[in-house]
Parts: structure tokens; sequence; C-alpha cells
């Protein structure tokens, strides 16, 4: 029920998972609106549920709040059916602190975990690109950097077949004596780590490829997506507007129109669907709030993915034991 396409995408993405994938798949929510939905793709597939619910957890509420008083909210249900093993995993482009929250409160986090982290999946550079954290915590200390950084690690081996992802650090400068006092001691814990740690890289970097997974703090990882957000939006307005002021650009622009949609194809969020929310003791996925078909469609694919190559065993495996405060 959640996001700004919903139930209508949500819907047609699972119908098209469900039928093409051959995915089991409980679509959890309010069972009227979800019934005209299915009704629009030929009806329900049947490898497809309805678990009905009687309340939804709205974008704009009080993530914990909600989480803790909706408790027959798709999000609430749905994290128990993963908890009480009806699902392996649970897939979400709904309200994300409530998502984080009731995760936290219905599965728990790994034991060995201090904080769980959210996941961007930036397929900018053509290459797939974990960056974390992007708004779970927004104060870090250093050993929850070096666990962001296992945990995403762990991931990348397992869900998409990377060896030995390169790791880097997010800060102010590629020397290792660079940053503030977080950052040096987590630069100092990731190289004694046995990840394949790269060291340090700058913001230039994040579009990149330099590294497969980039870790940072939940408030400068945030900051950092929504900047790149606003600035692609930015630029493709510019070139929206640069292309109609006169009539040869158009001309150009259309004859370029191949060029501008394989660029677009590459840096597609829809085509990883969801990032995982690593650290809590179940497999769950934060789609974009403005997932359309498509990105449910991959976020069901990815979801599936992690079930099969055993991703939370992995994780549970790169967990230590509980650190002191």
């Amino acid at each position: 029920m959640g996001g700004d396409n919903a139930p209508g995408d949500v819907v047609a993405g699972a119908v098209h998972a469900a039928r093409d994938l051959g995915l089991r798949v409980a679509l959890v929510g309010l069972p009227e609106p979800i019934a005209v939905e299915l009704a629009k793709h030929g009806g329900k597939p049947d490898t497809v549920t309805i678990v009905p619910v009687s309340e939804v957890i709205e974008m704009e509420e009080q993530p914990a709040q909600a989480a803790r008083h909706k408790k027959d909210s798709s999000i609430v249900v749905g994290l128990r059916m993963v908890k009480e093993g009806q699902a392996g995993a649970f897939v979400s482009a709904g309200n994300t602190g409530a998502v984080m929250a009731a995760a936290i409160m219905y599965l728990g986090r790994i034991k060995g975990i201090e904080r769980p982290t959210l996941v961007a999946l930036m397929p900018l550079s053509g290459k797939l690109t974990v960056f974390l954290d992007v708004g779970a915590n927004a104060d870090c200390r250093p050993n929850h950097l070096l666990q962001f950084a296992q945990m995403a690690a762990a991931y990348l081996e397992r869900t998409w077949k990377v060896e030995r992802p390169k790791v880097a650090l997010l800060n102010i400068g590629e020397e290792e004596a660079k940053g503030s006092s977080l950052t040096q001691e987590a630069y100092a814990l990731l190289a004694k780590s046995g990840l394949n740690f790269i060291g340090n890289v700058e913001g230039r970097h994040v579009p990149t490829d330099v590294a497969d997974v980039i870790v940072t703090d939940g408030f400068t990882g945030n900051v950092v997506v929504k900047t790149m957000e606003g600035m692609a939006d930015f630029i493709m307005n510019q070139l929206r507007s640069a292309i109609k002021s006169r009539p040869w650009y158009a001309a150009a622009g259309l004859a370029l129109t191949p060029a501008f949609n394989q660029m677009r194809k590459k840096m597609d969020y829809r085509e990883y669907g969801a990032g995982p929310l690593l650290g809590v003791n179940g497999l769950v996925f934060v789609g974009h709030g403005r997932s359309d078909a498509r990105a449910i469609f991959s976020a069901l694919r990815v979801a599936r993915e992690a079930v099969q190559s055993g991703m939370l065993d992995a994780l549970r495996e790169t967990a230590p034991p509980r650190a002191k405060a």
C-alpha cells in the first residue's frame, strides 16, 4: 500500500514477477483496492495471494509511533510474516522510517549488530555501487561504519556475486590522515578488518566505479544522495530547455534520442528495484517512493535471489560478538 504509485504499480509488478519468474507473492494490504487492480491484469494468478489488513501507515506519519500502534498495517503484518516463516523476504516502497522501525521491533537485530543500516544502490557508472548509510543512522561511531561495510560486502558477494568487493570510506580527502575523528578511527578499523579496503574516496568518486561499497554515516549519506537526485533533475531540466530553445537543437536532440535512452538505461535505479535494510534479523528491501511496476518487479527478483543465496546467514556470520558501548 506504500509509495507514490500504490497499489496500482505494486500489484502490476507483483503479477509480472509471479508470471515471469514463478514467484509466490503475498500482497499485503487493503483487499478491495488490490482486487480492483488485479482485475486489470486478468485476475489473480495462482501464485499470488491477498493478505488482508485494515490499516495503512501513510508516508507522513511518525514512523516509530505508527509501527507501534498500527499493528494491522501492511508493513507490520508483512514483517510478521517474515518473522513467522510465512515469507522469505519483505519488500516495500512505503514509509522508509516505518519499515525500519517495525523491522527492529518485530524482527529484531542480528546478534552482534549494533545498528541496522539502509543501503542505496547506485548504478550510475553502469556498474552497481552500494552506498550506505543513507539516513538510518545520523550519528555513528567508528565500529558502526565497520559493521556497515562488512554487511554490504556480504550482500554484494551473495546476492550480486561480486568477489572480494572493493570497500571505500567517504571522506574529504584521499589521504589516510584526512577527515574527522570518526573517519580517521573508522579508517583504522577498516584497514585491519580483512575486507578489500581501498582507502578514502571523495564525493566526486561516488558516481564512479572506483569502489563496490562506499560507507559513511547516515547524515552525510542522506545529504549526498538527495543532492545527487536534485542535481540530476536540474541537469535534465536544463538540457530539455536548451534543446527546445532552437529548432535545430531540437532536431539534433531527436537524432541523439537513442544515445540518451542508452544513458538513461545505464543509470536506471529500476533495474535494481530496492535496497536492503541490513542488520535486522530478516530480509527486508526498501524501494524508492516513486517505484513503478518495473522497479517492483526488480525488487522482488532481487529479494528472491537474496533468499536463495543464503544472504541472511552470510550477514549473521559477519556479525561479531556484540561490542561494548
